[in-house]
């Protein structure tokens, strides 16, 4: 059944901040032995997935394909509004009006969310013994599992099983469907032709995807991460080496939102800032074979 459409004035909106595909997703249902499954094998020294095959990742490409997000332009940075004078004062810059003091409540936040530094931020912290919850975009997560790993996807496992409950994967079924991963299980090329439809893909996504492979560092506001390319070459259809050595991010890897704090986040990491903006030179090539 198609989504109900937009009023134009507001599909407009949404086109033009590049929000529009993002908004045509439906609600897709947490399934939590998956996440807490993937959860277990997130390694934060290297922003990789750790599997028997080998790492991977969730990765720039992944973002623009599942969720219909761009990737050029500058990262997510600028002003966290967390009181009501600076969320009025950009109200009244931005559409001149605001709302009223009494209709707001909790911290305001103007941003276009730069959704892989945030899932990466999640799943740095899901890991530590005190988390017991992880936010993020977790459609992006579960999506690309069940493109990468299609064997996890939430179908019945086993029709002659009884409960009819054991149909269905468990955290110890998808732990141990993990640890016995096998080469080929794991899909590394997942958008090549045969897989995929390239017409499918709108232009203004596939217009910059030489961007996808780009070894770079992704910015929202306080989140800084590493997009560890360079490790997980073979999901770009290119031979892996030996990777770069990390960045050492320092204090930037920790940054928290706290306290009501107006803080131009566009100063704070300006050095990451101009990383981003040098993309063009750490796009992955392949490696050149000796003659």
């Amino acid at each position: 059944m198609p989504l109900d459409p937009y009023n134009q004035i507001v599909e407009g909106h949404l086109r033009e901040t590049s929000f529009y595909h993002v908004s045509q997703i439906g609600v897709v249902q947490c399934q939590s032995a998956l996440v807490n499954a993937l959860i277990e094998r997130w390694r934060p020294e290297t922003q990789t997935f750790h599997f028997s095959v080998s790492e991977c990742a969730v990765t720039l490409e992944d973002v623009a394909i599942i969720l219909g997000l761009p990737t050029n332009g500058l990262p997510v940075r600028g002003l966290i509004l967390s009181s009501y004078e600076a969320l009025e004062t950009e109200c009244l810059d931005q559409f001149g009006v605001a709302p009223r003091k009494t209709d707001c409540k909790g911290n305001f936040i103007n941003w276009e969310s730069t959704y892989l530094a945030h899932l990466y931020r999640a799943l740095c912290r899901a890991i530590r013994v005190d988390c017991k919850e992880i936010d993020g975009p977790l459609t992006l997560l579960l999506t690309w599992a069940w493109i990468r790993l299609p064997f996890l996807v939430p179908i019945p496992c086993n029709s002659r099983l009884f409960p009819i409950a054991n149909r269905f994967c468990s955290l110890a079924h998808l732990r141990r469907a993990l640890d016995d991963l096998q080469e080929g299980q794991f899909v590394w090329e997942a958008y090549a032709i045969g897989r995929i439809d390239p017409d499918v893909i709108p232009l203004d996504i596939s217009q910059h995807s030489v961007i996808w492979s780009a070894t770079v560092l992704i910015i929202s506001f306080e989140c800084v991460e590493w997009h560890s390319s360079d490790r997980i070459r073979r999901q770009f259809a290119l031979t892996q080496g030996i990777p770069h050595q990390k960045w050492d991010l320092g204090e930037a890897h920790g940054e928290v939102l706290t306290g009501p704090k107006n803080q131009d986040w566009s100063g704070t990491h300006s050095f990451w800032v101009m990383h981003w903006t040098n993309w063009y030179s750490h796009v992955l090539v392949e490696y050149m074979v000796p003659s």
